[in-house]
């Protein structure tokens, strides 16, 4: 009888084991899965922020884009009120020819040196409409080269911006090993679209600028920020961290290095993303590589040749 028992004992304490193990299995099956969901819908959100911020970065491209459309309208009314002037001038000189009061010599002079300032006017406004939109074509250029890199690009000036805690040292402006690396695989992507031949004549400035957080005094953030810039400069004018030796040689002509110290701090945020009062000492602490174009060169030149016309 005593046997009897305790088989029945044990029948009973493994069947009430294999319940109690299989509610284990079915408690860390449903912890998997609200892990599962929980970290879906983290990379959801994610996501979602992303094509937020890609849908702001494309609604600023596209209103300097019509910026510019602006810009170019206002030009071509300037150019097309010029060619209203000639157009006065061609009908007096036509009339005074009627009028006999020039001679033939004279009217072919003057016939020519209108014929001259329109294709002068003709060739000023097709430089016009390239500069107005090369600007659009560069930064748009640069958004495709960086769109899987981490590195953004600024919608609105083309720049590119390095964290200095990632490329130095507190303090410091040597490069650090990590830093080269990310340094190597960023600026030839960069320097590569703005040197190409469509874009290369339109390059006034490449210019690499360091900046600061409001730590220590002006003249002392002044040196380490030039310092900071002039490290990235250097390590681009060497070949073997990714440029060719033409490159180099183009960008020669055409880089320089400033150091801003905390003129250009950055500032906290509120929630409605307005700056603050609150300097952002980490982002304040930056180096910017950003190009400027020969635009201000052009505009000279259209005015001056619209002040030759009202003449």
């Amino acid at each position: 009888m005593k046997t009897k028992n305790k088989r029945k004992n044990r029948e009973a304490f493994a069947e009430h084991s294999y319940w109690q193990s299989y509610s284990d299995m079915m408690a860390a099956l449903l912890l998997i899965f609200v892990l599962i969901i929980a970290i879906t819908l983290a990379i959801y959100k994610q996501k979602t922020v992303d094509l937020e911020q890609s849908q702001n970065s494309l609604g600023i491209a596209r209103q300097e884009l019509e910026d510019a459309r602006k810009d170019l309208e206002d030009y071509r009314a300037a150019i097309e009120e010029s060619n209203r002037e000639l157009a006065s001038s061609l009908a007096e000189l036509q009339q005074a020819y009627a009028n006999a009061a020039l001679t033939e010599d004279e009217l072919n002079k003057a016939y020519l040196e209108i014929e001259n300032a329109r294709n002068e006017l003709t060739a000023t406004q097709q430089e016009l409409e390239n500069i107005v939109g090369i600007r659009t074509d560069i930064i748009g250029a640069l958004q495709s080269a960086f769109n899987n890199s981490a590195m953004s690009v600024d919608a609105q000036t083309g720049s590119i911006t390095f964290s200095s805690d990632v490329l130095f040292r507190y303090g410091s402006a040597a490069l650090t090993t990590d830093s080269q690396a990310t340094l190597r695989e960023i600026i030839p992507m960069y320097l590569d679209v703005l040197m190409q031949d469509r874009f290369r004549d339109y390059i006034a400035e490449i210019i690499i600028e360091g900046h600061t957080d409001t730590d220590g005094s002006y003249e002392m953030n002044m040196e380490l920020s030039y310092d900071r810039a002039y490290s990235v400069a250097k390590f681009c004018m060497d070949s073997r961290n990714g440029l060719s030796e033409e490159k180099i040689e183009q960008l020669r002509g055409i880089l320089t290095v400033n150091g801003r110290s905390y003129s250009q701090p950055v500032y906290v945020k509120d929630a409605q993303g307005n700056p603050t009062d609150q300097v952002d000492m980490e982002a304040s602490r930056r180096v910017e590589i950003k190009f400027r174009l020969k635009e201000d060169e052009m505009i000279e030149k259209i005015a001056e040749v619209l002040k030759q016309q009202e003449e």
